[in-house]
C-alpha cells in the first residue's frame, strides 16, 4: 500500500501557567492562507467603503446645520423684502412733500460728499414752443417753467416784521429762470442778501429783480427777450432753501408781483 502524503501545517503546542499538561493545535498551511487572503480582502473592502461612502456621511452630518442656515438666511430675506418695502413708501412720501414744497428740502447728499459744485438736472423747453412777445415789455409773465410754491409773501416793514418786498417761489435747485418781460439788463452780480441776482429794466419805469441763483446767464447792459433764460435758480446770499427770490418795482416802489402776473397760480 502506497503511504499517504501528509499535508504541510502548522503545530502550535499551547501550555498554560503552572501545569504540565500541554494542548497541540495543528494549523494547515493552506488554512492560514486563506485567512491571509481573507483579512487582506476585508481590510481592502474597509478603506474602499470608507473612500467612498466616508463623504456622504459627512456631508449626511452637515444636513441638519445647512438646514437651519437656510431657514435663517430666509426669515433674513423676508426681512429684507419688508425693510424695501418700507423704504420705498418713505421714498414716496418724501418725493410727494418736495413736489408740494417745490424744492430740495434735504441737500442732495452726493453735494454734501464733494466740495466740487455739482451740476443740476435743467429740465428746458424746445424754443419752438415758446410763445413770448419780441421786444422791451412790462412784466407780465411767470419767471419759471413751473408754478412752484410760494413760500413767503410781499411783507412791509412795520413793528418787528422785516420788510420783504418780494415773493419767495420754491423750486428746485438749477431750475430755469426766465425774464418776465423784456428788458434790458441793469444789474448782474452778487450781493449779500439777494446772493447772485439779475436786476432787469423794462419800460414804464418798471423794474424785476431775480435773487439766490446759482447761475447767472446774462451780462450788465444785454438785452433780453420776454422769456429768456436769465439764470438758473439757486441757494445763494441770505437763503436757507433754494427757491426764487422775484420783485417787481416801479419808479423805485415795489409792487406785488401777483397783481401783474397772472401765470403761475
Amino acid at each position: 500500500m502506497k503511504r499517504r502524503k501528509r499535508s504541510r501545517s502548522i503545530t502550535l503546542v499551547i501550555q498554560r501557567d503552572g501545569t504540565t499538561r500541554t494542548r497541540t493545535v495543528r494549523i494547515p498551511i493552506w488554512a492560514l492562507r486563506v485567512g491571509a487572503w481573507t483579512a487582506g480582502l476585508a481590510a481592502v473592502a474597509l478603506v474602499l467603503i470608507t473612500a467612498l461612502y466616508g463623504p456622504l456621511v459627512a456631508a449626511a452630518a452637515r444636513v441638519p446645520a445647512m438646514q437651519r442656515e437656510l431657514a435663517r438666511l430666509r426669515a433674513e430675506n423676508i426681512r429684507v423684502r419688508e425693510l424695501s418695502a418700507a423704504l420705498d413708501s418713505v421714498e414716496s412720501r418724501y418725493a410727494q412733500v418736495r413736489q408740494m414744497l417745490g424744492g430740495q428740502i434735504v441737500r442732495d447728499p452726493v453735494v454734501k460728499l464733494f466740495q466740487l459744485p455739482v451740476a443740476p438736472v435743467i429740465r428746458a423747453r424746445l424754443a419752438s414752443t415758446m410763445e413770448f412777445p419780441s421786444g422791451l415789455s412790462v412784466p407780465r409773465h411767470w419767471p419759471l417753467d413751473e408754478q412752484g410754491y410760494i413760500t413767503r409773501g410781499q411783507v412791509k416793514a412795520s413793528g418787528r416784521d422785516e420788510a420783504h418786498p418780494g415773493i419767495d417761489i420754491a423750486v428746485s435747485l438749477g431750475s430755469l429762470v426766465r425774464a418776465s418781460g423784456g428788458a434790458k439788463v441793469r444789474q448782474a452780480g452778487q450781493d449779500p442778501e439777494y446772493g447772485s441776482f439779475v436786476l432787469l429794466e423794462h419800460p414804464e419805469e418798471y423794474q424785476t429783480m431775480y435773487g439766490h441763483l446759482s447761475r447767472i446767464l446774462v451780462t450788465a447792459e444785454e438785452t433780453v427777450s420776454t422769456g429768456q433764460v436769465i439764470g438758473l435758480s439757486g441757494n445763494s446770499g441770505r437763503s436757507t432753501a433754494p427757491h426764487l427770490h422775484f420783485e417787481v418795482r416801479q419808479r423805485g416802489q415795489p409792487l406785488d408781483p401777483m397783481t401783474l402776473v397772472k401765470e403761475g397760480r
